[in-house]
């Protein structure tokens, strides 16, 4: 079998037939669905980076870089974008005493080190799949633990989250002006508007935050001259990495999260296509692993496959992976240009806090839906402990020392579940053998 597919142009319906992944469609819809996809991973790959204190610009970059870098390493049978992760910004800020939302992470290059280590971490486990399988990551994180550590994402940063604007009544009162703008998009639009709800959120929020302080004279008022002042065209700002020992084992752990995060997307987008992915799950695992390493490697974020992409697909039904070849193109234009570039640092912090707000509780919830799509029994005594006390240790931050390593909160329940579940399955285990 060759590593890539041979693509043949789409000869159906579109209004009522899919578009595989090895099909494609003529230039101009192509490039009209690789700008919806853009649209798409646009609000979250921007809004991550800003929360952790990097350049939102260079992760835009990367997102194309990393898009285009996936496609190539699992052979374009994959439709999938890449884009910066969530799962990083509760350890990024435990390594480096970094308060989301509140502008320039100061220990950037340590967070970079921690997220190179991984991204080799999760690529030598893309290979271990690629050699035996993925049957033992679904025993090893079965949805009970991967529910919980989804979980503790978003309830870890919880303490953190409105830390910016305590004490400060106007930015209170923005921050849940956004929250309400993002709630209004997620409720009352349909179809691909609604699947923008973080964008067109950040969007009305900072529209009502400019009148307010800059027409109305309330609050801190936006500084456009950043925008004016700024070159159309230009690099974005690049960064090197530190690794330093203390952080690597508080970072690297989420490899195992991504792992999960990736599994599930794929299942949903074979199902979706109609086609067995599960061979090229190992591929995947790989390149996004490579692509995390390399982003960081330069000043970007960790990636992963979106969630919000794979909306886009089950609206459009359109599959074909060479969609997302333009996808990256796009990201890469944009990530050139320092005036857009300026235009994301003109976001005010009380916007940033209200759009966490909504970012963390989503995650919190997607860790709940995970159990109740997977039907786990509560009922049964060992997904009840590894669920209540995983939640536990990942919401109250309890970083257990190893030595001089400080695990972190949510390394320490990552790790905490997958080995509970296995402790507690030794009775059903033992069981079995007696039978």
């Amino acid at each position: 079998m060759s590593w890539f597919p041979k693509w043949q142009p789409y000869t159906g319906d579109i209004n009522t037939q899919p578009v595989a992944t090895n099909e494609y469609l003529p230039v101009g819809q192509s490039i009209m669905l690789g700008l919806q996809h853009v649209l798409a991973m646009f609000g979250a790959t921007v809004l991550a980076p800003l929360l952790m204190g990097f350049d939102a610009n260079l992760a835009i970059m990367m997102s194309g870089i990393c898009t285009i870098l996936f496609f190539v390493m699992t052979g374009g049978r994959v439709p999938s974008y890449l884009g910066s992760s969530f799962a990083f910004i509760g350890v990024v800020a435990t390594a480096t005493a970094h308060a989301t939302g509140s502008g320039a992470n100061s220990n950037l290059s340590v967070a970079l080190g921690g997220i190179i280590a991984c991204g080799f971490l999760y690529a030598v486990i893309g290979f271990i799949v690629m050699a035996t399988g993925t049957q033992w990551i679904e025993k090893l994180m079965p949805p009970v633990v991967t529910g919980a550590v989804v979980m503790i994402i978003g309830l870890n940063l919880a303490p953190i989250t409105v830390s910016g604007v305590q004490g400060k009544p106007f930015d209170l009162w923005m921050a849940l002006m956004t929250v309400l703008c993002m709630g209004m998009i997620a409720v009352f639009a349909h179809g691909f508007l609604q699947r923008l709800l973080l964008l067109i959120g950040l969007v009305m929020a900072y529209a009502i935050y400019a009148i307010a302080t800059n027409i109305l004279g309330l609050g801190e008022p936006i500084n456009f001259a950043l925008i004016t002042d700024a070159d159309w065209f230009g690099l974005p700002n690049f960064s090197s990495p530190t690794f330093d020992t203390n952080a690597l084992p508080i970072i690297a752990p989420v490899a195992f999260i991504l792992v999960a995060e990736n599994l599930g997307h794929i299942k949903a987008v074979g199902a979706m296509t109609g086609e067995n992915l599960t061979p090229y799950l190992g591929r995947a695992f790989v390149a996004d692993g490579v692509a995390t390493a390399l982003s960081a490697s330069v000043g970007g974020t960790g990636m992963t496959t979106y969630g919000e992409n794979i909306g886009v697909m089950a609206v459009t039904r359109v599959y074909s992976t060479l969609i997302f070849v333009l996808a990256g193109i796009f990201a890469m234009i944009l990530g050139f240009s320092p005036k857009f570039g300026a235009m994301i640092q003109t976001i005010p912090s009380p916007v940033l806090t209200g759009a966490s707000i909504v970012v963390f509780g989503l995650i919190a919830i997607a860790g709940a839906k995970i159990w109740i799509d997977n039907k786990v029994n509560f009922a049964n005594n060992k997904n009840l402990m590894v669920a209540a006390i995983t939640i536990i240790l990942g919401t109250g931050d309890f970083g257990l020392m190893v030595g001089n390593f400080n695990l972190g909160g949510i390394g320490t329940a990552t790790f905490a579940a997958i080995i509970l579940h296995w402790f507690l399955s030794l009775r059903e285990f033992n069981s079995s053998r007696v039978k």
